[in-house]
């Protein structure tokens, strides 16, 4: 065993490049890393070598991931390879069920939890100390700053000196728009360590995992940018990438030369306390393969009436809107509400595969007011399996504006529509079923 006190021993075990890291005690280390930056290693070593000492002998850990499956074959296993590379093995007990670690002289645990069973995490009570450490790994994964708030606060109470709080965020390169840049990263805060690491600090990579990465600024210089140096978005797997953002008037897109060949189109996901209700207007064109989504409305524990308020008052009661056909208690709720044309989408086998490869048919253009819209389009990502590969089915997050895109395209059909079919019904599309977006809404922001 390293005297874990010992500054110059820690250096030959964890290595440079996470100095501020290794002495921070404020409340807040996060740290966006490249692919190989060894943070998860570093956090791992850094927690069994705290952990450790008898001045921490009343500290506890809380270790969370968004899935509980995933804890095994990451945090636990970066852990347990913490405590061989630290000699520990004397020092600590593990086993798989339940998952924890225990130190067998103090008593003290590292708790492992997962989001998908939020009432264990909420209501953790540590045997013996403090709970004083949660570590979030691929923090990216919390969809919302309020999730990680109510996450936050179980580490809460004084603890007695030299035990203190803090939180560890630790996760791969992610959407600029992620919550996670505004708080922690685009704010100063004396209690908060915010830093991006990369490759270079790695001194234990071979030659052949540089090559690699050079191989990588040559060839995919913007895959660079994000999985060898650590930059704000997603490296691979994005879903959409026909998409830009730009300000547009619907009243004129409709009403000029072009406006006989759009439609207005709107679908509803349901939602309540984690996932969000999420619905969305957009106006299509399907001979010449564009869209424009013009509105959405995006709001946890929404109950129908609300949601029947919301779309009365925006003005589409009376718009035909494809709603979540496993919902059909609340598409008649909303029905008897006077949303009197909801109707189920269409589903079936692969109807989320289909649904995906119409969009992606289309140049998409978002209104910068709907900024979910545009943080789902800049973080929707197919799925990988166990061993990294991608396959061919999206990850179940960053999805609900998504979904509700997809319903409402369902009575989309390539067919322009005549002049007077035109006529008949741009006073009823353009006045009466489109709320115009004048200068005072764009700048007040009018959308939900």
């Amino acid at each position: 065993m390293i005297c874990m006190d010992d500054a110059k021993s820690m250096r030959d075990f964890v290595g440079g490049g996470y100095d501020d890291f290794w002495a921070f005690k404020g409340r807040y280390r996060v740290v966006k890393g490249s692919r190989a930056s060894k943070k998860s290693k570093t956090t791992a070593l850094w927690y069994m070598a705290q952990l450790s000492k008898e001045k921490y002998r009343e500290a506890n850990l809380l270790v969370v991931r968004r899935t509980f499956r995933t804890l095994k074959d990451s945090c636990y296993a970066e852990l347990k390879w913490a405590i061989r590379r630290l000699g520990l093995e004397s020092l600590w007990k593990t086993k798989e069920s339940p998952l924890e670690m225990e130190n067998v002289r103090t008593g003290q645990k590292i708790y492992f939890r997962g989001l998908d069973d939020p009432l264990k995490v909420t209501s953790i009570t540590v045997e013996q100390g403090c709970l004083c450490w949660l570590w979030i790994e691929e923090a990216y994964e919390l969809d919302s700053e309020a999730a990680f708030n109510t996450l936050d606060e179980s580490v809460r109470g004084e603890v007695p000196p030299p035990l203190f709080k803090q939180t560890t965020l630790t996760f791969n390169p992610w959407s600029e728009r992620h919550w996670i840049k505004k708080r922690f990263f685009d704010r100063p805060d004396p209690d908060v360590l915010a830093m991006t690491t990369d490759y270079t600090c790695n001194e234990w990579l071979d030659e052949a995992d540089r090559r690699m990465f050079e191989r990588m600024k040559r060839d995919n210089p913007r895959r660079y940018r994000v999985a060898g140096l650590g930059d704000w978005g997603v490296s691979e797997g994005l879903i959409f990438d026909n998409w830009t953002v730009e300000a547009f008037s619907v009243e004129e897109l409709l009403t000029g030369e072009q406006g006989h060949k759009y439609r207005c189109v709107f679908g509803l996901d349901y939602g309540y306390s984690n996932d969000p209700t999420a619905f969305i207007a957009a106006a299509v064109n399907a001979e010449d393969k564009r869209l424009y989504v013009f509105d959405e409305h995006y709001q946890t524990r929404m109950v129908n009436s609300d949601i029947a308020a919301v779309i009365c008052e925006k003005g589409y009661q009376k718009e035909r809107i494809r709603a979540d056909a496993a919902e059909p208690k609340s598409n008649e709720e909303l029905r008897r509400a006077g949303i009197s044309r909801v109707q189920a989408a269409e589903k079936g086998k692969d109807s989320i595969l289909h649904g995906i490869a119409v969009l992606q048919e289309y140049a998409i253009v978002v209104h910068p007011l709907c900024k979910h819209t545009i943080e789902e389009l800049s973080a929707y990502c197919w799925d990988k399996d166990d061993s990294g590969a991608g396959i061919n089915r999206p990850v179940d997050r960053h999805n609900h504006l998504m979904d509700a895109l997809r319903y409402a395209m369902t009575d989309v059909r390539a067919r322009r529509m005549s002049e007077e079919e035109w006529q008949k019904t741009r006073r009823k599309e353009t006045r009466h079923r489109v709320r115009a977006w004048s200068a005072e809404d764009l700048h007040g922001g009018w959308n939900g």
